[in-house]
């Protein structure tokens, strides 16, 4: 199997598990005596601090082990997490085990960006990185879609049992990956990487989009249930429209490497902006959230190629830290994103929630304009 294909599995396999949790919680909790799946959410709680901490104190790592070793290491801990999530006894012990696997997940996911870097083909950085980013539409799909069936059809403990094999699976293709070894560094504290000169403005972008993201994407399904009426399927079909738009967009990522992403930056954050502002204007209309989520997908796939292709070439030398730094403000703004829109959320609704994400980004959008015209760069290139 191809490298990009391995990697895009990867994150398939890590964002799954990040996902999951949601549509079997009310199955997991039938499970475990007088728990609720408001209770079992805090597995998924611990999983998203867990992966914080990781990303941040042990990606750097990651730099002197080489990548390859740090993603079958992450592996391995994912593989046991998963072991512990299938067989737990009680809730405790399934909330620790998602803590385990969170400490995978933050080493996984920069190794495996940082490898979609090593493994690209010179002036193809920007296509290949968006192939591995579709492994989140695998996630999606498997997260929110097909774990659902699988729980119904045979058990929630099932869904981890196939992670895990998968993962381990993983493993042995990792191991079998051809990947230019990059010569080994000395650990960088993450903190020392904070100065790499154009990594805060990223991170500023980062904070703002996944906030916005996070924020809306968190109280989509409750709006269509609890507002519009919908079932609990229907409302699971809108996360898989949006996968489908975050995927479908991938061979545009190679206009990207033609461009440049100094260029395309204020093009895309602008077009997000135009999104956030539909998903507002059709909020009391299903049919035109569908549309909504499948645009709002095709947009965020091309503003991460971006943001995660500056990151990997700010400096090949401290990859895995900066990458850290990335995962962990990532999983950050999640909990921010997430808290600040609940109380705006049950006051105002989800038209309102999906401005407050507009404005979350025009911050991003006059910082990439400025760096664009700080760079004289305003000249679109004749088409070759």
């Amino acid at each position: 199997m191809k490298p990009v294909w391995v990697l895009m599995c990867a994150i398939g396999v890590v964002g799954s598990n990040s996902l999951v949790l949601s549509p079997i919680a009310s199955d997991v909790a039938a499970g475990f005596d007088g728990t609720a799946a408001s209770d079992v959410m805090m597995a998924s709680a611990v999983y998203g601090g867990a992966t914080a901490l990781s990303a941040l104190f042990l990606a750097p790592r990651a730099d002197q082990i080489g990548l390859r070793r740090a993603l079958i290491l992450a592996l391995m801990a994912l593989v046991v997490a998963l072991v512990g999530s299938t067989a737990a006894p009680s809730l405790p012990v399934l909330i620790a085990a998602q803590g385990l696997a969170g400490i995978g997940a933050g080493l996984a996911l920069p190794a495996t960006y940082g490898l979609a870097a090593d493994v690209a083909p010179k002036g193809e950085e920007s296509a290949t990185l968006g192939k591995v980013l579709t492994g989140w539409t695998l996630s999606l799909v498997a997260g929110v879609s097909f774990s659902a069936v699988l729980a119904d059809v045979l058990h929630w403990r099932a869904v981890f049992g196939l992670m895990a094999a998968l993962s381990a699976g993983l493993i042995l293709l990792v191991a079998r990956m051809q990947v230019a070894e990059r010569e080994a560094v000395a650990a960088v504290s993450p903190f020392k990487a904070f100065r790499v000169p154009g990594l805060l403005p990223i991170l500023l972008a980062v904070v703002a989009f996944m906030s916005a993201f996070y924020g809306l994407y968190g109280f989509l399904g409750a709006h269509m249930t609890t507002v519009l009426g919908y079932s609990t399927g229907v409302a699971g079909l809108a996360a898989l429209t949006y996968g489908i738009g975050f995927g479908a967009v991938a061979p545009l990522d190679r206009l990207i490497d033609r461009y440049g992403a100094q260029r395309a930056a204020p093009v895309v954050f602008g077009a997000l902006v135009l999104v956030y502002l539909l998903m507002s204007l059709v909020a009391g209309q299903g049919a035109g959230i569908f549309v909504g989520c499948l645009l709002w997908g095709a947009v965020n796939h091309v503003v991460l190629n971006i943001m995660v292709g500056q990151l990997t070439a700010l400096s090949p030398d401290q990859r895995g830290a900066i990458l850290g730094i990335y995962s962990a403000t990532t999983y950050v703004a999640m909990f921010v994103g997430t808290a600040a829109y609940r109380p705006v959320f049950e006051a105002q609704g989800f038209g309102v929630i999906a401005l407050v994400s507009a404005a979350c980004i025009v911050p991003a959008l006059i910082g990439a304009l400025y760096a664009l015209l700080r760079a004289g760069r305003l000249a679109v290139p004749a088409a070759e």
